[in-house]
């Protein structure tokens, strides 16, 4: 396991990672203005398995490949900017239109879209590999147990779903969202200026 003094780090770090503003926070208030606390809490569960996978991929040594194969990086850069172009417009045309009622065959829908949106803007993103090369680096040894890469993973996982997972209980149950579903195409067209604008980023950045 790994020292108390490294872990609270290391918990930190993710911490403050989870927390800044950004695109995943975006999808999280999304699907929960759209299929309330539960979808958001759904978002952010599947958002942290996507950031474990490259928590894994890190701990074992996978996520140097980026650094071998810039080709890789580059599929995984285009890939996520073309979800997130998708989405954009997705959003575009939710705002058009009124929110519609929950019945039991749109909430499985939502809750649905939600489990997926919330992965895969965490594993299309290939920064947040290099996001844990740069961290894990600073506590991985040759020689580490293999309980203490595990205790790394999970941290980054509970930590990110945990915080998500939050946000949307607190969002979900706060004052203001009937206002945020009241003024809903204003945020699902500003989620969609968003999210083009982080696209063409991401590919200026890989061009």
């Amino acid at each position: 396991m790994l020292p108390l003094h490294d872990w609270l780090l290391l918990a930190s770090v993710c911490a403050l990672g989870a927390m800044a503003p950004g695109i995943s926070l975006a999808v999280i208030t999304r699907h929960t203005l759209h299929g309330g606390p539960r979808a958001g809490a759904i978002a952010g569960v599947t958002h942290a398995l996507g950031i474990g996978i490259w928590a894994t991929a890190t701990v074992t040594g996978l996520a140097v490949l980026f650094h071998r194969y810039p080709s890789l990086e580059l599929f995984f850069s285009l890939s996520g900017a073309l979800f997130l172009l998708w989405m954009a417009w997705k959003s575009w045309q939710a705002g058009k239109q009124p929110l519609a009622p929950m019945d039991a065959s749109s909430q499985f829908n939502v809750l649905h879209g939600a489990a997926r949106d919330g992965f895969l803007v965490a594993f299309l993103n290939p920064k947040v590999a290099l996001f844990f090369l740069a961290l894990f680096s600073q506590f991985l040894q040759t020689d580490m147990a293999q309980a203490a890469r595990i205790q790394m993973v999970l941290t980054s996982m509970f930590i990110d779903g945990g915080w998500y997972v939050l946000v949307a209980l607190l969002l979900g149950r706060s004052r203001f969202l009937p206002w945020l579903r009241a003024h809903h195409h204003w945020v699902e067209k500003g989620t969609a200026v968003l999210l083009v604008v982080i696209a063409a980023s991401v590919v200026w950045q890989v061009a």
